[in-house]
């Protein structure tokens, strides 16, 4: 498993690398543009040939582009829909020019008008954004705590979403383990998350599972809020060892987005190596 942490990309794209290298991260991921205005930022040639050279000497082994919370490719709004649609293809243009492994996204909320009629709203530009990734580069849908009509807050949802795009091959996936809490998966308890992705894999493919968010909660178990804590120090817990842990999971890059330094990380390490041997007893008394 790699591990890191959603860092800064202020003063230049490449200071990512950067960044992440120095708490000793061998995974990141960052916003191409400020996450909260429209315009996109115009990298040069040089900042992005940088950023492909500071990760191979860096040892970085994946890199996941977050694009902008104010993506709504359900909107009704045609204006919001289509500013949607520019920014998803900025990230993933850029994306695709500094070798990054994921684009993760949040498909947005149909606010309240339902999710059937969303989802063929949402499918059509799902469809044109997934002609600009590649071999390397997915478009991972991130799920959601479920407040109020956001998009990807169960498996039904991530499925029919994925079914809507017949099942395109680099449609992935990013799980947030604080996402999943919210929305009612006890990710801390072995049989539950067990039956989550057993049912994932049937539904949608464990293969799709490109990326996760492992992020602690500040609030309950089935809240559908969306209030991360740092690792460790929410209501989680020592139960996000049951999540680190999984096998399933074995490959796969775990950012954290709520830290602070290094100790962040290491405590990720740590929930990861006691998971894999909590699994590992459980794995052998099953048999």
């Amino acid at each position: 498993m790699l591990f890191g942490a959603h860092v800064s990309a202020a003063g230049g794209i490449s200071n990512a690398i950067d960044r992440i290298a120095e708490v000793g991260g061998d995974a990141v991921q960052v916003f191409t543009q400020s996450p909260r205005m429209w315009k996109p930022t115009t990298y040069s040639v040089e900042e992005l040939a940088r950023f492909r050279e500071r990760r191979e000497a860096a040892g970085v082994g994946h890199v996941s582009c977050h694009a902008l919370y104010l993506v709504n490719l359900a909107s009704r709004d045609p204006e919001i829909r289509e500013k949607s649609v520019v920014a998803l293809r900025a990230t993933l243009e850029t994306a695709r020019a500094i070798e990054a492994d994921a684009v993760v996204f949040h498909v947005g909320s149909h606010l309240g008008y339902g999710f059937e009629e969303a989802v063929a709203v949402v499918a059509g530009a799902l469809r044109d954004l997934l002609e600009l990734t590649s071999e390397r580069l997915w478009l991972c849908v991130e799920n959601t705590a479920g407040a109020g009509g956001t998009i990807g807050r169960s498996l039904d949802e991530l499925a029919a979403l994925c079914d809507a795009v017949d099942r395109h091959p680099r449609l992935g996936l990013c799980l947030d383990s604080c996402h999943l809490w919210a929305s009612g998966v006890d990710v801390s308890d072995a049989a539950a998350l067990e039956a989550t992705l057993g049912e994932l894999d049937t539904r949608i493919g464990l293969d799709r599972v490109r990326a996760l968010h492992v992020n602690d909660s500040q609030t309950p178990l089935g809240s559908n809020r969306d209030r991360h804590d740092r690792v460790g120090h929410g209501l989680l817990g020592d139960g996000l060892a049951t999540f680190l842990g999984h096998p399933a999971f074995a490959d796969l890059p775990a950012i954290t987005e709520t830290w602070e330094d290094a100790t962040d990380l290491a405590r990720m390490r740590d929930l990861h190596r006691r998971g894999r041997r909590r699994w590992a007893r459980r794995l052998r008394l099953s048999r």
